[in-house]
């Protein structure tokens, strides 16, 4: 069996546990340089079995799938799977499979790390001290404030809990609520129209599918308080990256705490760059030695137990 890892750039497989371990399944190769050109990608899959897919910005299109006969694993290290065309991996028999919530607590601890600096105007405090300056702004204060999440999966629960502890009260909206568990973390699902007039800080915690791109749109985007903060740890094709853009700009919302965009790596002279209401993080949320370790291990479980004919965390193609 061949197992190819396409995309350990930068390095998180090489020189792990997880490697050795994936060694002893069979041969192994793994690629230490970028795989975004579907030509290269193709190339280096062309004669695999299974395919360990690090970097989310490889994709794993219908095109370059045709291309890997041989191919019936793809086993992410993560959880979007918004990088590998479902619908063609199930028609072609392809295994797809992640490693839910092995970052579920990184991600929660950035957001609330985001929502604290930016609330906090860190920042812009850091800069102008940094410039000879003192400022002394009022900055809002958390307690009592309203925290509204959009989705409430491993990690949006995460970041509830972390809320309640700062005082937050704890509102959310998702596509399938579940009484028990808003009982469990002490929430309140609501409208979503509710959700974006009322909160005062919202996260947004959806997977990105067709059904979720630009969910938080212009028209949602104009629900907001001006006194409103926006967080996305998630995907950047959550949010109208335009619009979000235009209303930082004209101060419609207070800012912004963002660790994704909708293209990756932020393109150099980016409008968001310009902005000072705006927190930029480079899609590191996930990025920790235990975070890493953890789902690196679940990746290749998965193709251990794939191999034993017991598949898990399969992701499945949800077709209309």
């Amino acid at each position: 069996m061949l197992i190819v890892v396409p995309d350990d750039n930068p390095p998180a497989l090489a020189g792990t546990p997880a490697l050795a371990r994936l060694r002893k399944i069979d041969e192994v190769r793994l690629y230490d340089s970028d795989a975004t050109d579907p030509a290269v990608l193709g190339d280096r899959l062309k004669d695999a079995d299974a395919a360990v897919n690090i970097r989310g910005r490889t994709r794993f299109t219908a095109e370059v799938l045709q291309g890997c006969p041989k191919l019936k694993l793809i086993s992410i290290w993560g959880t979007g799977t918004d990088n590998v065309d479902l619908q063609a991996a199930a028609a072609r028999g392809i295994t797809v499979t992640n490693t839910p919530g092995a970052n579920a607590l990184a991600v929660a601890e950035h957001t609330v790390a985001l929502i604290l600096a930016v609330v906090k105007q860190l920042p812009q405090a850091d800069r102008a001290m940094r410039q000879g300056g003192w400022p002394r702004n009022l900055v809002p204060q958390l307690r009592g404030k309203r925290l509204g999440l959009i989705g409430t999966g491993l990690i949006g629960r995460e970041v509830a809990a972390m809320g309640r502890g700062l005082g937050l009260e704890v509102v959310a909206w998702t596509f399938h609520p579940n009484a028990n568990l808003a009982v469990s973390l002490g929430l309140r699902y609501v409208e979503l129209d509710e959700l974006l007039r009322t909160s005062d800080i919202v996260s947004l915690h959806l997977r990105a599918t067709p059904d979720t791109l630009r969910f938080l749109n212009r028209d949602r985007l104009s629900l907001l308080k001006p006194t409103a903060f926006v967080v996305n740890t998630a995907r950047g094709a959550l949010i109208d990256e335009a619009a979000l853009v235009e209303c930082l700009r004209e101060n419609r919302i207070a800012g912004a705490g963002l660790d994704v965009f909708a293209t990756e790596p932020l393109p150099g002279g980016h409008p968001l760059v310009t902005l000072p209401n705006v927190l930029l993080t480079p899609h590191c949320a996930g990025m920790t030695p235990d975070s890493n370790l953890i789902g690196l291990d679940m990746a290749v479980e998965n193709i251990e137990n794939f191999l034993k004919g017991k598949p898990t965390h399969v992701v499945a193609w949800l077709g209309k």
